[in-house]
């Protein structure tokens, strides 16, 4: 059988998951494709090169957990006011990515309007690639993996074509799985939570509030959460593919 350089990306991506280290992927690539094998450092470079992305509303108000709404009072003190969580605020769709040094790609939706896959193409996946393109100047798209949901605009065939113009793999996610979606189970609730409480009048206020605490995660918890990923892929496979709780 003949090892193509989309099996490779596919097989390296897939044995990392399951923490195997670099060396060992290209060991074992040497030993079944031989001098077709593809080098150590490629290997390294392909490790590195993921790229994650999803989108989430943000509302110009988020009503705090209440966990954050907890305090002491006194018999004589006025209890404090808490919106009930039915609360409706304005809210926008943002779209965010990042890959392992931080985000590299924030986008807001016009108003009154959701993801399309002309917004997705035209929007999203040109600052993805002017993202990779300024991080990487020499190096081309084409060694770029990423990682997006099920939904239809990321499906829909003006995506699959310019993905495959610019080069980009997908990463396979399994439907209806947010707990296996970096942005699901940790940067959208980190960013809401940071949020929380804050009242923002203007939509450039909310979007710069956005980037400045996309820009305050520091660049390790960026390549932790990469790592607690690959758990979750790891106990989701042993699982059989099954549904599973307690991450």
């Amino acid at each position: 059988m003949e090892f193509t350089k989309e099996n490779m990306r596919f097989y390296i991506f897939t044995r990392y998951q399951l923490d195997e280290s670099p060396k060992l992927i290209h060991e074992t690539l040497q030993t079944v494709c031989g001098e077709c094998a593809c080098s150590y450092q490629t290997v390294c470079g392909w490790v590195k090169e993921f790229n994650e992305g999803d989108e989430t509303w943000f509302a110009f108000f988020i009503i705090p957990p209440k966990r954050l709404n907890r305090m002491w009072v006194d018999g004589q003190g006025d209890r404090p006011v808490v919106l009930l969580p039915g609360f409706q605020s304005r809210k926008r769709m943002f779209t965010v990515s990042f890959n392992y040094s931080g985000p590299h790609a924030v986008d807001l939706l016009p108003q009154n309007t959701t993801m399309t896959a002309t917004l997705y193409v035209q929007n999203v996946l040109s600052q993805v690639k002017s993202a990779i393109n300024g991080q990487r100047p020499k190096v081309s798209t084409s060694r770029t993996l990423l990682r997006h949901d099920n939904s239809g605009p990321c499906k829909a065939r003006a995506t699959t074509q310019s993905l495959r113009e610019l080069g980009i793999q997908v990463f396979p996610h399994p439907a209806y799985s947010p707990d296996l979606s970096p942005c699901d189970f940790w940067l959208f609730p980190i960013l809401k939570d940071r949020l929380a409480g804050r009242k923002f009048d203007r939509i450039q206020d909310l979007l710069k509030a956005v980037n400045s605490e996309l820009r305050t995660i520091p660049e390790e918890n960026y390549r932790g959460v990469f790592r607690k990923w690959q758990i979750r892929l790891k106990r989701w496979i042993e699982s059989h593919l099954e549904y599973f709780g307690g991450l």
